[in-house]
């Protein structure tokens, strides 16, 4: 027999289970971006030169390479030019390629979800600053301000008055790969927000996952994550409501056999919001996390899936325990120095530690998902102590960077 050839788009550390996954099953791997030096092309079989966000280079690339599927998993940036390649030369898809662009494209998402009845903050783009400052008076403040189509947190700010909206808009756009930034009511949360990953076969959700998604208020960029839990602040009348909803929103779209990354929260106004949800799974290790915090292999099932070879059966399942993964990042800018774990009982709870540079190496600020430095994958015998060592990791953890 043949062997399939995968083409993975984009070259992060994120990639790695994916190709070793895929070997695993015997597939040839294609890695492709315009970063020859990205770390995931050490491990596949083949690099491939190009720009993930443009879907026609991307497609002639996967005609030439006889490519048997695509995928973009963990790079919010080639999932429209992975659909695109899906569709043109008829490969196992996420579903039609006009859903993708719904759900890759914040503003045309708000709007969907609008038309469907779903809870939904008002929100409305622009494609120029002088726009957006002519609606200042209009804005349910606070809002928050995006990229439509940036993922990682970058070009993100909170609001609250008209004065400091204008660089709010320049640094959103500075993050915007097409030009087009989204201003949004801000959703003042109870508890934590959520953002884990899911997975539907043949357009049936199969696997639902809801965490406690965490952030430090100190950090040059406030909201980006900085740490997850499982299982979630949600009651469970709220996860089985957001469930129904992420469902009902799969079927209007179409969607078929996916794994995605879904952001939800619960308002101070009480209703549950689908925030986002795009197909692809979550950067930050997410499917990694669920795989050990449940036994639920969607690495393996969506690498099968994405060839056209079958996959062993997919079902809900519940958390082993109280799991926690803490995304390591410097307060500064400057020389990476070591990773401590002051107290010795915390080391019993360390599953993994995954540190991604080494004493001397320069790191920055933590201002977006690409500033971390590596995990830590933690399980706590009780929610108690899970929630402490979240809230308290200055008495415990120390990342010494020197200026």
């Amino acid at each position: 027999m043949k062997q399939k050839r995968l083409m993975l788009l984009g070259g992060l550390r994120y990639l790695l289970p994916v190709i070793e996954a895929a070997h695993q099953q015997g597939y040839y791997v294609i890695t492709a971006d315009y970063l020859p030096d990205n770390i995931a092309h050490k491990y596949s079989d083949e690099f491939c030169n190009v720009s993930v966000i443009d879907k026609d280079a991307v497609l002639r690339e996967a005609r030439r390479l006889q490519i048997d599927g695509i995928m973009s998993f963990a790079c919010d940036p080639g999932v429209v030019a992975a659909s695109y390649v899906q569709n043109q030369m008829g490969l196992p898809s996420f579903g039609p390629f006009e859903s993708v662009e719904i759900l890759q494209n914040k503003d045309k998402f708000r709007a969907f979800l609008a038309q469907h009845h779903f809870n939904v903050p008002l929100a409305k783009g622009y494609d120029c600053i002088e726009a957006a400052m002519k609606d200042v008076t209009s804005y349910p403040w606070p809002v928050i301000v995006k990229p439509t189509d940036a993922a990682g947190s970058k070009g993100v700010t909170r609001v609250d008055k008209a004065e400091d909206l204008e660089p709010a808009l320049a640094y959103a756009f500075k993050h915007s790969l097409s030009g087009h930034i989204i201003v949004e009511e801000f959703i003042e949360k109870q508890g934590c927000s959520s953002d884990t990953d899911s997975m539907s076969i043949d357009g049936k959700l199969v696997f639902t996952s809801f965490c406690a998604q965490r952030f430090d208020l100190h950090a040059t960029n406030p909201y980006t994550p900085a740490a997850y839990s499982w299982p979630s602040t949600f009651t469970k009348e709220q996860e089985d409501y957001l469930t129904s909803e992420i469902q009902r929103l799969i079927t209007l779209l179409d969607l078929k056999t996916v794994v995605y990354n879904i952001e939800t929260r619960i308002g101070t106004n009480g209703k549950p919001y689908i925030m986002e949800l795009t197909p692809r799974g979550g950067g930050n290790r997410l499917c990694e996390m669920l795989r050990y915090a449940t036994g639920v292999d969607m690495i393996t099932a969506i690498t099968r899936a994405i060839v056209g070879d079958s996959i062993a059966p997919i079902t809900q399942k519940p958390y082993n325990g109280h799991w926690a993964e803490i995304i390591l990042h410097a307060d500064k800018t400057g020389t990476f120095q070591e990773l401590a774990i002051n107290k010795p009982e915390y080391q019993e709870y360390v599953i993994e530690t995954d540190l991604w540079v080494q004493r001397g190496d320069h790191v920055d600020s933590f201002e977006g998902a690409n500033n971390a430095i590596g995990t830590l994958v933690m399980q706590f015998p009780t929610a108690e102590e899970l929630e402490y060592a979240i809230t308290h990791q200055q008495e415990w953890l120390t990342i010494a960077v020197a200026s």
